[in-house]
């Protein structure tokens, strides 16, 4: 078990799934990885989620071995996109496309989508896509300015965080709230036990965290 052996290897530098994960009183040993999350020309949502949540996942097995991190017992991969009339919407390059993104979700629904893949050190593995409906109220065009300028959305899929500001402009949530912010802990928490990588115990604190 996590507890005894070691820590989760997440290999993400999204400070928001280590935050989630954190709350489980998941164990976790840190490290990004540089994947190329370019979506392939027509890609389907799901398609693109399998395609680049495998890659992170073979980059983080190699990770593992070349790092000198093969003690830690699993390792967790993952990538969340929004996705609005069948395509994804990514990360805004600037604000002038950021205003164009949450002016193309205001009054309306969108989907957030996440996969994961958890990997045991022996090969057995998880890996699933969720997905929760979000609606965003109707914005004024001073509004959709005055959150860009907060800043808050700059490098969010879809150009906002539901768990800061962006809040207020959320009507509506359909499933997970955990995974728009980045992770569905659920899902991840059921994974863990399914592969036996923790007990029924959440919130414990580890020490040497």
């Amino acid at each position: 078990m996590l507890n005894d052996d070691g820590r989760l290897l997440l290999a993400s530098g999204s400070p928001r799934r280590c935050a989630l994960l954190r709350l489980l009183g998941v164990p976790l040993l840190v490290r990004p990885l540089d994947v190329d999350e370019e979506a392939l020309t027509e890609e389907p949502p799901r398609a693109y989620l399998k395609r680049v949540v495998q890659c992170k996942g073979e980059a983080a097995t190699a990770l593992s071995v070349s790092g000198g991190l093969a003690a830690c017992p699993a390792l967790l991969v993952a990538d969340t996109i929004v996705v609005v009339d069948g395509g994804i919407v990514g990360k805004p390059r600037d604000d002038q496309q950021a205003a164009a993104m949450i002016g193309r979700l205001a009054g309306r629904g969108h989907e957030v989508m996440t996969r994961f893949l958890l990997r045991r050190r022996d090969g057995r593995e998880v890996a699933q896509t969720v997905v929760t409906a979000v609606t965003f109220r109707a914005l004024e065009e001073e509004e959709v300015g005055a959150y860009v300028a907060t800043g808050e959305g700059r490098d969010k899929a879809g150009g906002y965080a539901i768990q800061g500001v962006g809040a207020a402009l959320v009507s509506r949530i359909d499933g997970s709230y955990s995974n728009v912010v980045g992770l569905p802990l659920a899902e991840v928490w059921v994974a863990l036990r399914r592969l036996q990588l923790v007990g029924a115990a959440m919130g414990t604190r580890t020490a040497g965290r």
